[in-house]
């Protein structure tokens, strides 16, 4: 089936297509559930996997003829994993159907009251309210009061023994008291706590093992753990809420049920709640949601249960669910969580960049302890253009405040909840003096618009410790020098180094560092802690393999502002060699100069980058850092575009006007695949304008400069489309 197929609506399906989609969502589920139950790998976050499956329980309800036999409708988890004994479930373990809105509680309990045919007028119907724990589901069982198996969900009939693991977690008992039913089945999950995550994350790494991505790997990947001592020393956790086979229930409703299995030793969640409204779960929903980074372990959702037995019988299942209970999913990428802190980080362009430090909480499958704050005008709750954000109000250390994070993007703070703001929370001072350095921190003034820049920027510049490691760091990175084995640590570690025991303070100094160590007479980088000869000789030789290095990537990694790697390429291309772009740059230090028109002419460049490119070459302390560098690495010339026999090639083009044939993207690739440069101005030295329809101010240049105009069907003429 075609991507397009696989998008479609469910309504607008034909029988072939849904019948092949429902093929193709039984396997990517199927898929899903093997790395998530039996490899603790997940691959896509619970709101991707959640989508899936009701798009196959759309399709089925549209077309119920085709449910396959493999459907995920009637699957659990997946298949125990072979590296255990495996042990058949006497009552099947089954998942929950899930509520992702208000709107999906009052259908799921209008649905219970039509089905148990309750009138309205005969009084609420009593549901349990309690936090959906994210880790591994775990069956225990009891004989004369004695633990005689553990057992993983598996497929939700058979799971994996993991008895001896289990025996070796705190919160489960060995025993129960006397008294309790001849055979017990408490059921529950396995989770870790996020302090305990992350020591275990720290240590792990210390140890050069592997990280976890959550606690929810972490639990599961500790209890399935073929060498119990394995499982001993990781820091595991139980919450028993259900039960499975018992020889009798000695209580009536599911609240006395869970607390009768806490009597018995296990711990149970003390939020759990009895409601009698829909009002009420929804209530008790959005409050755990709010707490949720205050709980120190992983949630997902709340799970709500029919509080009468004899209901949950009359209910039963229906297919992999029960009838009686439903998980209200959260967000899969918001969640609240406790502003902590604020810390000022100062980048290599002197930009001093709040970032939030929060209470630890998983978001969308990631842990989430920091996130980006942009500025101190978005903390105090106002936009880029002046705007209230987040209806204005400001960020205080101590609010309960909202995170957002989508795919690989930073997490953001995106509201604020004023009800939970601590008494004494005070506005936050940003600071006017740099953090590190001490130099005074300023707002520049922007020239066109009159207003404050939205970046308040440390004025240090070489004297500020924090701007010259971040440039190195930049340096050094995969899109500049990309120099192996030089990352941010070690970084940090040559730069608090003494010059003469192999300090690194400018890039230049990377390139001397084997010559340095070589002449030094004691403490030899092969003799430090966390060194050796093979990692030394390592990095000398990822060091000399970038002495030569591509134009674009040279120009990038001097880290002038505004220059990121797609102006580093565009000034590359233009000039083609170190020398004529560093001749150019200083001449064009006079702005009414043919170099400072050239420059900006380049299309895509501007003034802004132009100004910022001018600025460096015209510090003394950045020519004489060049300089150095230059004496160590070679600037390799920037490829020449292979346009032999093109009527265009080494001409500078000027498109302007309306395009009818291509757009003015397909226009510039076109002129640069055919060996030309592509300006966004007409100057003396532009060869050729190419105008259209509504040609202004560019065309009446061209001309009274003389310069060559052809229309757009005259460009195809000549290059030949």
């Amino acid at each position: 089936m075609n991507e397009k197929s696989a998008a479609a609506a469910v309504e607008s399906l034909s029988r072939q297509e849904a019948e092949a989609e429902l093929a193709r969502l039984a396997a990517e589920i199927a898929a899903h559930d093997q790395r998530y139950f039996a490899e603790d790998a997940p691959t896509v976050s619970d709101a991707e996997y959640d989508a899936l499956r009701r798009r196959n329980a759309a399709i089925e309800e549209r077309f119920p003829d085709l449910v396959r036999e493999d459907s995920p409708s009637a699957r659990i988890g997946a298949a125990p994993s072979e590296g255990f004994g495996k042990v058949t479930h006497a009552i099947p373990m089954l998942s929950l159907d899930n509520a992702f809105s208000d709107d999906d509680v009052r259908d799921f309990v209008a649905r219970v009251r039509r089905f148990l045919r309750l009138d309205p007028l005969m009084g609420a119907l009593g549901v349990t309210a309690e936090p959906k724990i994210d880790g591994l589901s775990l069956s225990l069982r009891y004989e004369g009061g004695r633990l005689v198996s553990a057992a993983t969900r598996g497929d939700g009939t058979v799971g994996e023994n993991v008895t001896a693991n289990a025996r070796t977690i705190a919160d489960i008992p060995h025993r129960l008291p006397a008294g309790v039913p001849e055979v017990v089945e408490v059921r529950g999950e396995v989770y870790m706590a996020h302090a305990d995550f992350a020591a275990l994350n720290a240590r792990m790494a210390a140890n050069g093992g592997k990280v976890f991505a959550n606690p929810r790997n972490a639990a599961a990947g500790s209890l399935r753990q073929l060498n119990p001592d394995i499982t001993a020393a990781r820091p595991l956790k139980f919450f028993a809420y259900a039960w499975g086979e018992m020889s009798e229930v000695p209580r009536a409703t599911q609240m006395e049920m869970v607390s009768l299995i806490g009597a018995w030793g296990f711990p149970v969640n003390p939020r759990m709640v009895l409601c009698r409204s829909v009002e009420e779960l929804i209530d008790v929903y959005h409050a755990i949601e709010e707490e949720r980074a205050t709980l120190g372990y992983d949630i997902d959702g709340v799970v709500y249960k029919v509080d009468r037995l004899d209901l949950q019988a009359r209910l039963g299942f229906v297919s992999r669910s029960p009838r009686w209970a439903i998980a209200h999913k959260f967000p899969a990428e918001k969640a609240f969580t406790i502003l902590r802190d604020i810390e000022i980080q100062v980048g290599r362009t002197g930009a001093l960049t709040p970032v939030a430090k929060l209470e630890p909480v998983t978001v969308g499958g990631v842990v989430v302890s920091n996130a980006t704050l942009h500025n101190e005008d978005y903390i105090r709750g106002i936009g880029q253009d002046g705007e209230p954000i987040r209806g204005g109000k400001d960020l205080r250390i101590g609010d309960t405040v909202q995170i957002q994070r989508a795919g690989d993007v930073i997490p953001q703070v995106i509201d604020v909840d004023l009800a939970k703001r601590p008494a004494d929370a005070v506005p936050f001072a940003f600071p006017t003096v740099c953090p590190v350095c001490g130099s005074h921190a300023v707002r520049e003034i922007n020239a066109k618009t009159g207003r404050p820049d939205a970046v308040r920027r440390c004025t240090g510049g070489l004297v500020c410790a924090a701007q010259a490691k971040e440039k190195l760091k930049h340096f050094v990175s995969r899109n500049a020098f990309d120099i192996e084995g030089l990352g941010d640590k070690q970084v940090e570690f040559f730069y608090d180094l003494p010059p003469e025991e192999g300090g690194i303070r400018t890039p230049a100094d990377i390139f001397t560092l084997e010559a340095r160590d070589a002449a030094s007479p004691i403490r030899k980088l092969k003799n430090r802690d966390g060194w050796g000869e093979t990692s030394a000789r390592n990095l000398f030789a990822a060091i000399d393999a970038r002495r030569r290095v591509d134009l674009n990537r040279f120009i990038f990694a001097l880290g002038i502002r505004h220059v990121g790697e797609g102006n580093a390429k565009l000034l590359a291309r233009a000039y083609g060699s170190w020398d004529a772009f560093a001749a150019a740059m200083r001449a064009a230090a006079d702005h009414g100069s043919d170099a400072w028109a050239e420059l900006n002419a380049i299309d895509g460049v501007g003034e802004v980058v132009a100004e910022a490119v001018v600025q460096f070459f015209a510090e003394p302390h950045n020519r004489e850092a060049l300089d150095a560098l230059l004496a160590e690495v070679t600037p390799l010339d920037a490829e020449k575009v292979a346009a032999e026999g093109s009527p265009v090639a080494g001409k500078t083009v000027v498109f302007t006007g309306a395009l009818e044939r291509m757009t003015r993207d397909e226009a510039k690739a076109m002129a640069e695949r055919l060996g030309a440069k592509v300006a966004g101005s007409v100057s003396k030295k532009t060869s050729l304008v190419v105008a259209g329809p509504g040609a202004g101010s560019k065309l009446k240049t061209a001309q009274e400069l003389d310069i060559e105009v052809i229309t757009e069907d005259d460009w195809f003429d000549l290059v030949g489309g």
